[in-house]
């Protein structure tokens, strides 16, 4: 890949182009900026900077997805409660 760069998200390591953009990645991993936090170089992003911050060499990003939900109360009858 001409003009490519290596970057680590979520701990893998990956391959783009010079110039890509944290919002140009997640378009390429197919990710809705709705329910996600990135965190680059240990700083979280504000969604509002994600097409302004450009991905450098040697980067590390991590993508975090929110699921919506709660937990199931199970309740043992004959236990008496």
């Amino acid at each position: 890949m001409a003009d490519a760069i290596q970057v680590q998200v979520n701990g893998e390591p990956r391959g783009l182009r010079t110039g890509t953009t944290i919002g140009d990645l997640l378009r390429e991993l197919a990710i809705t900026t709705e329910r996600v936090a990135v965190e680059l170089n240990l700083e979280i992003l504000d969604r509002k900077d994600f097409d302004r911050r450009n991905l450098q060499e040697g980067d590390r990003v991590e993508i975090l997805s929110f699921i919506g939900g709660g937990a199931k109360t199970i309740r043992n009858k004959g236990r008496g409660r």
